[in-house]
Formats: structure tokens, C-alpha cells, sequence
């Protein structure tokens, strides 16, 4: 995201002068909150406050509760930064963030309302975000984020479908999996322009003479092809099983593109700055799931197909909106660009989490150990996000540089 645009003048709570505020900060509390009672009701403490299948109430409220808030508030700060139009604030923003709310009070209340009700009441959200952004985009004619604005639609869809499938007793499992593709489609879009920008923009600065990353270009359109493709035929594989081979090469040759990709954009040289590895590392993770998915499928090892699901979801998911957010924060608030030891163990925390919760699915002997303990070290880097982070997004921004 570049420099921040004008603003409408805005006098009330800091928390709505700024898209990215409101959500990250729900985003944080919606980490913790989700992962909270699932490691509870894991460990036989608790039960689940909805009316679904167990697998269905996490994977909806984790990619389209927490998710779709960490992706609500980059979209609402970078899109007036593609398009150079005043941001949404004040009380349409806190509009929209009711709306994010209700999506979740209608989930809790699930027991006691009809379906449908709850299915629109979650929908709300994702159509009003659509509109929104999409609105902006297509007046800014910023053509060359339509493809970020149609992958917002096809989650809005795959929301769709998941309480299509609910309503079929079903955990609903292909749109899960279908709106996993899609956050990961825009982790590759907007991942492939964030991460080499700024590893350039500091490597210019802290390090000069290093060889700087790798421009855009056609091998980046054909490895983001690749993996559109690979995605494609594993989920097809749910719908109408093919040939392992066919899921399973594609899947393969994707992971190994994007890790070429990834070593294009000097990963080695950021190791200095924390909010710049970790960029780095949360993308290593989704050519991780590609290679773990390929050999799963190529070898017939369920757990190996079973842990790049969770690679995917909680390394490249959690831990790229993890570091967008930490970043976007700091940056949009006036703090120095460096992340400070506590957020380096948050971000530490969650790569841990998505290694031991892929490992459980491989050794699943192990897994009553691991799977609490891959949840535990989820709600540390995010209890560490909502600690530290929590007082910027609340407070007014601060003088540009200011370390804290």
C-alpha cells in the first residue's frame, strides 16, 4: 500500500477515521474469540455456540469471520490508495462494521433462527463490501485491480454455497476449500506486488548494492496461471474425482513455481527486519500446501493432503494477514516500519501453529497433543497482535517515524 490519501474530516472516535482500524482491530478479537472456543470444545471444556457441524462453525467463522474482516480492512485502505478517492469513514464505516457483527451474532444465534435468516444475515456483509470496493475500483477506473475485485465476488459465492451446503447437513466442505482458493489466489496477486515492493524499497535503503527482487513479469503470469489451474482441478477432485495424477502434478508444479518465484524476490537478504520476513515466509507457506496436496495426492497419503490445507490456512492465510495488518498498522498510524520483538514472537507463534497443526494431520497419533498445542500458539500471536496493536488502532495517529 503507498502513502495514505486525504481524508474526510472526521471528529469522532480515531477508530472510524480509517477502514483498516475498525477491522483489524475485529479481525484480532475474532482470532482470538474463534480459537478460543474451539481448543475449549477440543479439550472437552465447552460447547460450540451454534447449531452446526463442529468443522462447519470453524472453517466458516475463521474464513468468512476473521478472514473477511482482515481482508475488509486492507481493501478498505488500499483501495483509495489504487484509486486516489476518499476512504469510507465514519459512520458508514461503522455501518459496515455492524454489519460484520451481525454476520456473527446470527452464527451464535444459529439454534434459534430459521436458516435462512442466519444466511442472510451473514451475507450482508461480504455483498455490502463488494459493492463498496467494487464501486471505487470501477469509478477510479483502476482497471488493473478488477481481477482483486472479481476474487471478492467469487468468495461472496462461495459463501453463498457454504450455507447452501449447510442446508443439505453437510460441513460443507467444497465451498470451505473453494473460498481457501480464492484467499489464496489473493494472496499470490496482491503477495506477488507487496512483497517484492517493499523488499526493494528497503534493500535500497538498509542494504545497497544487494541485487534487488525481481520484476513483474511473464513467469509471474504463468506461475499465478499455474496455480489458478492447480487450485481448479483440486477442487473439481472434491466434486468429481480424477485421476490423482492430474490434481496431483498440477499441484506440484505450482509449488515448485512459486517457490522459484518466492527465491526471485531475495528472501535471505530481509532477515534483518521481522516485518519483512515474514512477508516472505507467510508466502513460502502456499507453495508448501501445493507440494504437500501434490505428493498427498501422488503417493495416497490422506494426512499429507489433509496438512497443506492447514499450510494453507493457517500459514498462508493467518500469517500473511497477520503481516499485512502489523505493517498497514504501524505504517498508517505514524509508527517506524520495525517491528519490535514482541511482534517477531507473534509471528514466530503462528508459523509454529501452522507446522504442528499440518503435522497432526500427518501423524495423527500425535495429534491430542499437537492440535492444542498449534491452537494455543494461535492465540498467542494474536492475543501479542490485539496487546500491542489494539492501543494503536484506537488512538489518533501519531507523529510520522514515532517508534511505538
Amino acid at each position: 500500500m503507498a502513502a495514505m490519501p486525504r481524508t474526510r474530516p472526521w471528529s469522532g472516535p480515531a477508530v472510524l477515521s480509517y477502514g483498516f482500524r475498525p477491522f483489524f482491530l475485529l479481525a484480532g478479537v475474532q482470532a482470538v474469540w474463534t480459537l478460543l472456543v474451539w481448543t475449549a470444545f477440543q479439550l472437552g471444556l465447552s460447547e460450540l455456540p451454534a447449531a452446526w457441524p463442529p468443522a462447519a462453525w470453524h472453517a466458516h467463522e475463521l474464513l468468512f469471520g476473521y478472514a473477511s474482516a482482515a481482508l475488509a480492512g486492507f481493501l478498505l485502505t488500499a483501495v483509495p490508495n489504487w484509486t486516489g478517492r476518499l476512504p469510507l469513514s465514519g459512520l458508514p464505516l461503522a455501518g459496515l462494521a455492524g454489519l460484520w457483527l451481525l454476520g456473527r451474532l446470527a452464527v451464535a444465534a444459529s439454534g434459534a433462527l430459521p436458516a435462512p435468516a442466519v444466511a442472510v444475515a451473514t451475507l450482508l456483509f461480504p455483498a455490502a463490501l463488494l459493492l463498496l470496493t467494487g464501486r471505487e475500483v470501477v469509478v477510479g477506473a483502476n482497471r488493473r485491480n478488477y481481477p482483486v475485485i472479481g476474487l471478492v465476488g467469487l468468495l461472496l459465492t462461495a459463501q453463498l454455497a457454504f450455507h447452501l451446503e449447510l442446508s443439505r447437513a453437510s460441513p460443507a466442505p467444497v465451498a470451505a476449500h473453494a473460498a481457501i482458493a480464492f484467499y489464496l489466489l489473493l494472496i499470490l496477486l496482491i503477495g506477488g506486488r507487496i512483497v517484492p515492493s517493499f523488499t526493494t524499497n528497503w534493500l535500497r535503503h538498509a542494504r545497497p548494492g544487494v541485487p534487488l527482487p525481481a520484476p513483474f513479469g511473464r513467469f509471474d503470469r504463468s506461475t499465478l496461471g499455474l496455480a489458478g489451474f492447480a487450485l481448479a482441478l483440486l477442487l473439481v477432485d472434491r466434486l468429481v474425482p480424477l485421476p490423482p495424477a492430474v490434481p496431483g502434478l498440477a499441484a506440484l508444479a505450482a509449488g515448485l513455481a512459486h517457490l522459484v518465484r518466492l527465491a526471485r524476490w531475495r528472501p535471505f537478504a530481509t532477515l534483518a527486519e521481522p516485518l519483512l520476513w515474514v512477508l516472505h515466509l507467510a508466502y513460502l507457506f502456499v507453495p508448501l500446501g501445493f507440494l504437500a496436496a501434490g505428493a498427498g495426492l501422488l503417493r495416497e497419503l490422506p494426512g499429507l493432503l489433509l496438512a497443506s490445507t492447514h499450510l494453507w490456512t493457517v500459514g498462508g492465510i493467518g500469517l500473511m494477514t497477520l503481516a499485512v495488518m502489523t505493517r498497514a498498522t504501524r505504517g498508517h498510524t505514524g509508527r517506524a516500519l520495525h517491528a519490535p520483538p514482541a511482534t517477531a514472537a507473534a509471528y514466530l507463534a503462528l508459523a509454529a501453529a501452522a507446522l504442528l497443526r499440518a503435522g497432526a494431520a500427518v501423524l495423527p497419533e500425535a495429534a491430542s497433543l499437537l492440535v492444542p498445542t498449534a491452537g494455543l500458539l494461535w492465540l498467542a500471536a494474536f492475543s501479542i497482535f490485539l496487546c500491542g496493536y489494539a492501543p494503536m488502532l484506537l488512538s489518533p495517529r501519531v507523529p510520522a517515524g514515532s517508534p511505538a
